[in-house]
C-alpha cells in the first residue's frame, strides 16, 4: 500500500475501492426490484448530490437546452442519477441481468440485418451511448448466440478495474482493454466475422470535433474506420429503461451506410442525439461530454 498515490494503487484507491465492493455486497442482498430502487435512491439522493455529479449535469443541460425551465433541468438531473445508479446494480448482479434479457429478442432493421451478417460470417460493430442500461441490450445479443466482444478504457483505480472488467464479461462476451494488446484482440475478432460493441459518447482527447446535440465535441472515428476495415456492418442499438423502472426494450436502427470515417460518425452521433433528445432523463449527463 506504500506505492505512488497517482499509480492507481494507492490507500486511497484501495479504500475508495473496498467501500464500494462493500455498498454492492449489501445491495446484492436485496431481491432484484427492492435493490434496483434502493440503489436508484442512494445515487439520486447521496452520491450524485456529494459527488458534484448533480451540478455537473445541470450545467450540461443547461448547455444544450438553454430555454428550458431550471426546474425541469433538475428532475431530469435527478432521474439520470437515479437511473445510473439503477444501471450500477443492474450489471453487477449479472446472473440476474443474463436471465432477464435471455427471453428478450431485440427489434428494428438492425436486428435482421446483424442476423444475416452472421449468417454470412460478416462482421458486425454495434454502436450505442451511455444510455438506458446498454448491458441489457449485450445481454440479450449474447443470449440470442452473438459473440460481443468489448474494447473497453481501463479505470485508473486497478483494484476497482478488476472487478468492473469481471462484471463487463459476466454481462457479455469478451472485453479488451484499449492499448496495442486490447485492440489486435479486439480486431482479430472482427476479421474473423465476430460482432463487437463499442460506445461513441466520450469524449477522446485528439478526436475530430463533430457535433453532438448541436455543440462541438471530440467524437472518435475508431467505430467507422474499423467497419470501413474489415467490411463490418455499422448498427446504432440502445436498451431504453421501460416505464416501471426495471424492464428494457432493445431496439437496433438500420445500419449507418459506409462512406468515410467523419460521416458515418456523425450519423452516429445524429443516432443517439435523437434518442437523448427524445428521452434526456435516460442518457449519462454526468459525463464532460462537451469540455
Amino acid at each position: 500500500m506504500a506505492r505512488d498515490k497517482d499509480d492507481g494503487r494507492g490507500f486511497g484507491d484501495w479504500l475508495t475501492d473496498r467501500l464500494f465492493r462493500g455498498l454492492i455486497w449489501l445491495a446484492l442482498r436485496l431481491p432484484p426490484g427492492p435493490r434496483v430502487r434502493a440503489m436508484g435512491w442512494a445515487a439520486e439522493r447521496i452520491v450524485a448530490p456529494v459527488s458534484g455529479y448533480l451540478r455537473r449535469a445541470r450545467e450540461n443541460l443547461a448547455l444544450i437546452f438553454p430555454d428550458m425551465p431550471e426546474a425541469e433541468r433538475d428532475r431530469i438531473a435527478r432521474r439520470v442519477a437515479n437511473n445510473t445508479g439503477r444501471m450500477l446494480i443492474e450489471n453487477y448482479a449479472a446472473a440476474d441481468l443474463v436471465a432477464a434479457a435471455r427471453g428478450h429478442v431485440p427489434t428494428g432493421p438492425g436486428y435482421e440485418a446483424l442476423c444475416k451478417a452472421r449468417e454470412a460470417g460478416r462482421a458486425a460493430i454495434l454502436v450505442t451511448g451511455h444510455f438506458g442500461n446498454f448491458g441489457f441490450a449485450r445481454a440479450a445479443l449474447t443470449a440470442q448466440g452473438f459473440e460481443i466482444a468489448g474494447l473497453y478504457r481501463p479505470m485508473r483505480n486497478v483494484f476497482f478495474n478488476e472487478h468492473y472488467v469481471a462484471m463487463m464479461e459476466a454481462v457479455g462476451g469478451q472485453s479488451f482493454p484499449q492499448g496495442r494488446k486490447g485492440t489486435a484482440g479486439f480486431a482479430r475478432h472482427l476479421r474473423d466475422g465476430g460482432q463487437a460493441v463499442l460506445l461513441v459518447d466520450q469524449h477522446i482527447a485528439g478526436a475530430p470535433w463533430l457535433d453532438f446535440m448541436g455543440q462541438p465535441a471530440r467524437t472518435a472515428l475508431s467505430a467507422a474506420e474499423l467497419a470501413l476495415k474489415y467490411d463490418a456492418l455499422l448498427i446504432p442499438f440502445y436498451a431504453t429503461r421501460q416505464p416501471d423502472g426495471l424492464g428494457f426494450a432493445v431496439d437496433m436502427e438500420p445500419p449507418i451506410p459506409h462512406s468515410d470515417p467523419v460521416t458515418m460518425t456523425q450519423a452516429l452521433n445524429d443516432s443517439l442525439a435523437a434518442r437523448v433528445r427524445a428521452m434526456p432523463d435516460q442518457w449519462f449527463w454526468i459525463h464532460r461530454r462537451w469540455k
